[in-house]
């Protein structure tokens, strides 16, 4: 009876692992909207010649690849500025298929037409542009509709072009436009049309037939009002709420119809330039958000109503804030990620204290942001420094990659059926996985 037990509970470890090990990676921010994943039997450290296989891209782009079951689906840009979205084989890397959305790269600064991440539901998966090109496909590659936001809306006000990603969550299809509501004539995308609102707009995966769609306020100035952040879904004292970051705010909104049922003011100091990259993320009844340039990162208790901005912060961190990587909360852990220092802190979820911090290797900064499983976190910096850390008690670097003359790196890493995915500006590389 003794040796039966064991190997049930052998048998269940196994099948507990496989399972860990199988989790998709469906959206920007993986399966928890957190950059978590419970996938194990990753490797510590990633080289080149140790790569399960490489895929050749046809341009750069801060995409970052969604996986589901056998299939990898990556955003990116080519030298004749169309605008595609590929799919890839997960075991061996042969290109399945690959679909031109729109024509009409640009970029501006760091940025191009081919920022947003895509999204999967193991249904479909649905690839946004930064032009307001919205489509979705089969996992063969056939078309099953699409549309545009630009042409339904207007073009999107922001100056460094769209770069917030698709969300699905809750049978809804969610699109953030947070844009300045007065364009200047010399805006990237200026259409002729100067004014403009920032909303919410919710779509049925299924049909992209437009569910509700949400004015969000703010009274910011100028390029304050922008935001290139993801919301989050968010399950409280609320019930079922829409996290959002922009405009100076974070606030709570109804899944229902958009309505807004909070927000609050991330610091005192106004700025015309203070736009918001990050996007929020949250763990067992906080939601942190975090401001730009230098502003701290904050937690706010959960469950307000109206102005929350001097009733529920919970703390404040302004030690070595983020200005555009996204924290990663993984295993009870909060990190914050400075890309531009490159210096990585653990902090307490609950008080915001410090457990430690450390500089990660590398020449340029982190546009990325930490991804953390099996132990780890995953980085890769813009000339293409890929880190592994220790995501335990104390500041330990597990090893380091450099993806020589592949740069600029934007992309944030994914972890998907045990394996590791990184994304540079020339190819996708898959690392561990049997």
């Amino acid at each position: 009876m003794k040796r039966i037990a064991s190997l049930l509970a052998a048998l269940a470890c196994g099948t507990a692992a496989l399972a860990a090990s199988g989790e998709n990676w469906p959206q920007w921010r993986g399966p928890n909207f957190n950059g978590s994943t419970k996938a194990t039997g990753l490797p510590a450290s990633v080289a080149k010649e140790d790569a399960k296989w490489v895929a050749a891209l046809p341009g750069k782009s801060g995409a970052t690849p969604v996986v589901w079951g056998d299939h990898v689906f990556v955003s990116s840009a080519d030298a004749q500025r169309q605008l595609n979205l590929l799919c890839f084989d997960r075991a061996s890397g042969k290109p399945l298929w690959a679909q031109t959305v729109a024509v009409g790269d640009k970029e501006v600064g760091r940025n191009n037409m081919a920022a947003p991440s895509p999204v999967t539901d193991g249904k479909r998966v649905i690839a946004l542009f930064g032009t307001g090109d919205l489509v979705a496909f089969d996992f063969a590659g056939k078309e099953l509709w699409r549309r545009n936001l630009g042409k339904d809306y207007g073009s999107f006000g922001i100056m460094w072009l769209y770069g917030s990603s698709p969300l699905l969550t809750d049978g809804q299809l969610i699109i953030p436009v947070l844009q300045r509501d007065e364009l200047p004539p010399d805006y990237p995308l200026f259409d002729g049309k100067p004014q403009r609102e920032s909303f919410l707009l919710s779509l049925d995966p299924a049909t992209g037939k437009t569910l509700w769609k949400q004015v969000r306020a703010t009274d910011s100035t100028k390029e304050s009002h922008e935001s290139y952040a993801t919301p989050i879904p968010y399950a409280g004292k609320n019930g079922e709420e829409l996290i959002v970051v922009g405009g100076d705010h974070v606030s709570g909104h109804s899944l229902k119809d958009g309505t807004e049922l909070w927000r609050a003011r991330l610091y005192e100091k106004r700025d015309d330039w203070y736009r918001i990259v990050t996007s929020p993320v949250a763990y067992d009844g906080l939601i942190y958000a975090s401001g730009p340039k230098g502003q701290p990162v904050v937690a706010f208790k959960d469950g307000g109503k109206g102005n929350v901005t001097d009733t529920h912060v919970a703390w404040r961190f302004a030690e070595n804030p983020t200005d555009w990587s996204t924290p990663l909360v993984y295993d009870g852990k909060l990190f914050v990620l400075d890309g531009n220092k490159r210096v990585i802190t653990r902090l307490d979820p609950k008080t915001g204290e410090k457990k430690w911090s450390g500089k990660l290797a590398g020449s340029g900064p982190i546009w990325g942001s930490p991804t953390g499983a099996d132990g780890k976190i995953y980085v890769v910096s813009e000339d293409g420094m890929a880190s592994v850390v220790d995501a335990g008690d104390e500041f330990k670097v597990l090893g380091t990659c450099l993806f020589d003359g592949e740069g600029p790196c934007k992309s944030s890493v994914t972890v998907a059926h045990g394996q590791i995915f990184i994304r540079t500006a020339k190819n996708l590389y898959a690392f561990g996985g049997k």
